[in-house]
């Protein structure tokens, strides 16, 4: 052959047998076939056939494993991210003319696609108190299509009585989703509570590190598998190797990183509540934080974040400079990295509920929370001086 064929479609020269901790890392989108006959489009990879680097390599699908092992589902998808896991949701369950029930403490980004991209479609996206537990059967209609849960909720942290909701969605014939991003997938065992989808921002605990960006949905029954799989074909969610190489090194030290998380993260929590100028701390492990009955209930632990509300006679720009005085504690969004953060969130929407400005959203990291402490002390200070 001309040497330039033979760099096109060279010979395999490493020799076999070499064996190794880490799960290589598959790139590729054609997928070659052996004959004609043999060539599908099929996203169903899984059973030892592949059809198009779309639906996955073996890395992606490695991934796709081990969460579902972790979480004990019956199938696990990798999307792009939790933004990408919450549409594949709503798209396989929702059409025009459906109507949706998600709590008013879910995380922003899904309120903000029911009151965008749903709306415009034609799905009405209703917003119920996450504490309505099994009265929830109340606010199902004929045309309800998909109850969401999220336990704790995003930045109040309310603690759902998910068992009791799944009961009610599931004598009226609708399925419940979940994000349980917060729980990793191990904190909280969403089959086991009835849940029928679960999905989780692996950005955040599974990746560890603050440096890339997936998702998943997993499914207890095969008909839940095919509806979304269906769904997740069209979308075209394909999913960086490189990324899901990444994530299953984080699943290796995640044990180890949320044993930390919890203990620093109840530490520095369990301070915060006795400062004077804090007003509540909304942690689940706290008396102070709604439903922390039902988390005692419910929950194996708790994991890094959580938020400080400060006395009403702080004002919303001495509480933006308390998180600008702040050393070690970054300002970002997302959490569940190694590194402390720190977010106001000035025009929270809580019914009934006006935080004026005072909420401040923490995720703590693994610093020792010693110096976590001593940052926070002075930045309380500097936000006592006078401007």
């Amino acid at each position: 052959m001309h040497w330039q064929t033979r760099l096109v479609q060279p010979q395999t020269l490493a020799p076999a047998g070499f064996r190794s901790l880490a799960t290589p890392t598959y790139r590729g989108s054609t997928v070659l076939f052996e004959r004609q006959a043999d060539v599908v489009d099929d996203w169903r990879h899984g059973d030892g056939t592949y059809s198009y680097g779309l639906y996955g390599t073996p890395t992606a699908l490695e991934l796709a494993g081990r969460i579902a092992q972790l979480e004990g589902a019956h199938h696990t998808f990798v999307v792009p991210g939790g933004q990408a896991a919450i549409a594949l949701i709503y798209l396989s369950f929702c059409r025009a003319g459906s109507h949706a029930l998600v709590p008013f403490s879910a995380y922003g980004p899904n309120s903000e696609m029911a009151q965008g991209l749903l709306k415009g479609l034609g799905i009405e996206v209703e917003a119920y108190d996450p504490l309505i537990g099994g009265a929830i059967g109340n606010r199902i209609r004929d045309n309800t299509a998909l109850v969401w849960v999220e336990s704790p909720g995003s930045v109040t942290m309310e603690v759902q009585d998910v068992p009791a909701i799944c009961k009610a969605a599931r004598a009226q014939g609708v399925p419940v989703a979940l994000d349980n991003t917060y729980s990793a997938g191990v904190m909280f065992d969403a089959f086991a509570h009835g849940v029928g989808v679960s999905m989780q921002a692996l950005t955040k605990y599974v990746g560890g590190h603050s440096d890339l960006l997936l998702g998943t949905v997993s499914v207890n029954a095969d008909a839940l598998k095919q509806r979304i799989g269906a769904t997740f074909k069209q979308l075209g969610l394909a999913v960086s190797p490189d990324d899901c190489s990444l994530a299953l090194r984080g699943l290796q030290t995640m044990g180890v990183r949320l044993a930390q998380l919890e203990r620093s993260t109840l530490e520095i929590a369990r301070w915060l509540a006795e400062q004077p100028g804090v007003a509540s701390v909304f942690h689940p492990a706290l008396p102070s934080c709604p439903g922390h009955e039902l988390w005692k209930r419910d929950f194996k632990g708790s994991t890094s974040v959580f938020s400080m509300l400060f006395n009403a006679d702080f004002t919303a720009n001495q509480v933006e400079s308390f998180v600008d005085a702040l050393n070690l504690f970054q300002i970002g969004m997302s959490w569940g990295g190694l590194t402390s953060l720190a977010l106001v969130y000035p025009s929270l929407d809580r019914p009934g509920k006006d935080y004026a400005g005072r909420l401040v959203r923490l995720n703590i990291g693994l610093e020792d929370p010693s110096d976590l402490k001593a940052d926070l002390t002075q930045a309380m200070q500097a936000m006592r001086r006078p401007a």
